[in-house]
């Protein structure tokens, strides 16, 4: 038999789409488009950080893969607005976008070592497609996930781990005002890297 509603099992061709379903699908590909412009807005925005470092547009192109042009352009740009204030790279900062990226990039390394049974790398995962921002809800649940994984690998992770989440957990707490007009996603982009190679220096 073929056809009509007795086709495929029994299951009828719709005729068409429900509201329901084409929002869940429209929402899927909304997320990987606006995180698509947040990469590159975030892109832009360290392009502008390393020109404030004194990085040359050769380095700068390379390492984001951009044509020297583009990068020239940008940089050109930046040269005629007001010159950045230049950015600490402590680890020991307590602002909330800071403390954040310092939370994500803890999170990565315990997932990292711990692949299968980090109850946060799903959360990474997500905040790595897009899924998941830092808003206080999210932070807050990376934050429980991250208590449980450092419970749970003890044994395994080193002491620096708890340390590190015992002094972003408070400074989350009462995080103080930042105080520079960095944007969050850079700061928290910065923080990241610098925990990560942080704990990967110490394990």
């Amino acid at each position: 038999m073929t056809g009509g509603a007795g086709g495929e099992g029994g299951l009828g061709i719709p005729e068409s789409l429900t509201e329901e379903q084409a929002g869940r699908m429209l929402a899927e590909m909304n997320e990987v488009i606006r995180a698509g412009e947040e990469m590159r807005k975030l892109r832009t925005e360290m392009i502008k950080v390393f020109a404030g470092l004194g990085w040359t547009q050769d380095k700068i192109a390379r390492l984001t893969d951009m044509s020297q042009p583009a990068v020239s352009k940008q940089v050109a740009k930046y040269k005629a607005e007001e010159p950045p204030a230049p950015i600490g790279l402590s680890l020991d900062q307590s602002d909330a976008p800071w403390l954040e990226g310092r939370l994500w990039g803890l999170a990565e390394e315990i997932a990292r070592a711990h692949p299968d049974t980090a109850r946060c790398a799903r959360h990474v995962d997500a905040i790595a497609r897009g899924k998941k921002r830092f808003t206080p809800r999210d932070v807050d649940e990376l934050r429980r996930l991250v208590e449980e994984d450092l419970r749970l690998h003890r044994e395994e992770l080193p002491p620096a781990y708890q340390e590190a989440y015992d002094t972003i957990s408070r400074g989350l707490d009462l995080p103080s005002g930042s105080t520079t007009d960095t944007p969050p996603s850079v700061r928290r982009t910065l923080a990241h890297r610098i925990q990560r190679d942080h704990l990967g220096a110490g394990s």
